[in-house]
């Protein structure tokens, strides 16, 4: 049954607070409670023991025992006088001197002495001690019995003492006013406790009521495990709070249903790099880019209000793949456009001479124009035996002659048709040379020199250029993602190609190095362990 059938208020501070309400008044009422049932005994016992010490006295009296044996059962004897006077003194409510008969020598209604007692006397006419709350001829008392010796030492009879229960009853409700008090008044102070700590939950909850609380956190894990955008949670000192299902897709790591990641620190669950430095924020920006793995990343990271944040992850690596197929494929476009513009010229001249009759000449310019282009394409595939990576260095080949950049085959290059993973030596290869282009087209001599060699199952690759090299001081900065010295094209992000190149090295157990040519430049070292079948 809901709140709002039973009357209850639908806000969640609201339920709260009378939650708290009846826990603090059945806590003082419960604690009232075991208060007064000790105390009620221990009044009970209290009335007792003051009875017994009333009778112990009394019995102590060896006048007392020597009356006894002396005079008769009588309004007027000295045991009633006795008697009388220890009952005015003491406050009780009678004083019962019996013989050993059971007959009463004093009380303090006269008409009863000479009777015998109401209850039984035996335990005190044996020579033992009573304690009893018990219904006698004047009501219900504390009773304290003992026997009574004569100066020989033998038993004559038994003093029995009473107090009115009435009495035991009063002192009992009169602490009842006392305890109320401070019972009512540690009600008040957890009434106040609970106000306050309700009025601090109203504005951690945002007045909320908890089935709201329920529906957003219930939507809040549809949405997390469904969207196709990783989503990262993070605590004020760095411990992951939260991950959702794509972002451990795109960041390689377990999903976190068994919660395992939750309250690792980042560093631990990512490691030391640029993706962790992102996404804690000792690196900031909007979009930034990253590589996990294979895969490029673009991070946005949004503080909280409790010093938290939370981290968004999109996936760029198709849209960067893409990129550069857009980028080779326009270099191509421009290589085609180019010989196209330069086969009108070849087909003019050849139109030329053969309108002059220079049939031998025309021959000869067909013939050394066809072998320029098979030339090239042969010595590429003599050396690189991978038709994916030998078509890939043709079309580089062309793309470099229209830049005006020669670029040539290492003497020292063979390369067999074994590769395990070519579409990684490819993005490889490709990503060194586009770079190693840009940086030689400038130049005075401009050069681009590619090695490929395998030295046993492993797989060597340096690309060299003539253009103005790297400072030995950014030699590692350079396969840091986001770094690059050109500006950003319209449909991607510059600075991953050669965090790429380094990260599908590492991903296969080697290594990629910048270091100095030379002849000057720059030349890329990458070494590929098991790279070969």
């Amino acid at each position: 049954m809901s709140a709002r059938r039973l009357g209850l208020p639908r806000r969640a501070v609201s339920q709260i607070l009378l939650t708290q309400l009846a826990i603090a008044a059945g806590v003082a009422v419960l604690a009232t409670g075991l208060f007064l049932a000790p105390l009620s005994a221990q009044l009970d016992d209290q009335a007792m023991r003051r009875a017994l010490a009333i009778a112990q006295g009394a019995a102590a009296d060896p006048s007392l025992a020597a009356d006894l044996l002396d005079s008769g059962a009588s309004p007027d004897s000295p045991v009633q006088s006795s008697a009388e006077r220890i009952r005015r003194a003491t406050g009780a409510e009678y004083v019962v001197v019996l013989d050993l008969d059971g007959i009463r020598r004093s009380h303090p209604s006269a008409d009863r002495i000479g009777l015998p007692v109401s209850t039984d006397p035996s335990a005190a006419l044996a020579g033992r001690e009573v304690m009893e709350i018990d219904e006698g001829t004047l009501g219900r008392s504390a009773r304290g019995k003992v026997p009574l010796v004569a100066a020989d030492g033998e038993i004559v009879g038994a003093v029995s003492v009473g107090i009115a229960y009435d009495s035991v009853r009063d002192r009992l409700v009169g602490a009842i006013p006392g305890l109320l008090a401070y019972a009512g008044g540690a009600l008040a102070v957890g009434a106040l406790a609970a106000f306050l700590l309700s009025r601090r939950i109203q504005r951690q909850t945002r007045d909320l009521a908890f089935s709201d609380i329920s529906g957003l956190l219930a939507e809040r894990e549809a949405m997390l495990h469904s969207i196709r955008e990783g989503v990262i949670a993070l605590d004020r000192h760095g411990r992951v709070r939260l991950v959702n299902d794509e972002a451990a897709r795109l960041l390689g790591i377990a999903p976190d249903s068994t919660g395992t990641l939750a309250g690792r620190p980042l560093d631990d669950v990512l490691g030391e790099g640029r993706t962790a430095d992102v996404l804690s924020g000792r690196v900031t920006g909007r979009d930034l880019l990253t590589v996990q793995g294979p895969r490029v990343l673009v991070a946005n990271r949004m503080p909280t209000e409790d010093g938290g944040a939370v981290a968004t992850l999109r996936d760029r690596t198709e849209l960067e793949r893409l990129g550069r197929e857009l980028d080779s494929t326009r270099g191509l476009i421009d290589a085609l456009r180019a010989q196209d513009h330069e086969h009108a010229n070849r087909l003019h001249t050849l139109l030329g001479l053969l309108e002059l009759g220079l049939h031998e000449e025309a021959v000869e310019f067909v013939t050394e124009v066809a072998d320029v282009h098979r030339t090239t394409a042969e010595q590429v595939t003599e050396k690189v035996h991978d038709p994916l990576l030998a078509a890939l260095l043709v079309g580089k080949a062309t793309v470099a002659a229209e830049r005006g950049v020669p670029l040539r085959l290492a003497a020292a290059t063979l390369l067999p048709d074994r590769l395990v993973d070519p579409g990684g030596l490819v993005t490889i290869v490709g990503n060194l040379v586009d770079n190693a282009l840009d940086a030689a087209a400038g130049s005075t001599a401009p050069l681009v020199e590619v090695e490929l060699r395998a030295e046993g199952r492993t797989v060597v690759l340096r690309v060299r250029d003539s253009g103005p090299g790297v400072p030995a001081a950014r030699r590692e900065e350079i396969f840091t993602e986001g770094w690059s010295t050109k500006e950003p094209s319209a449909h991607r992000e510059r600075g991953l190609g050669l965090a790429l190149v380094r990260r599908l090295a590492e991903r296969q157990g080697g290594s990629a190095r910048a270091g100095e040519a030379a002849d000057g430049g720059a030349e890329f070292s990458v070494v590929l362990p098991e790279a070969l079948r």
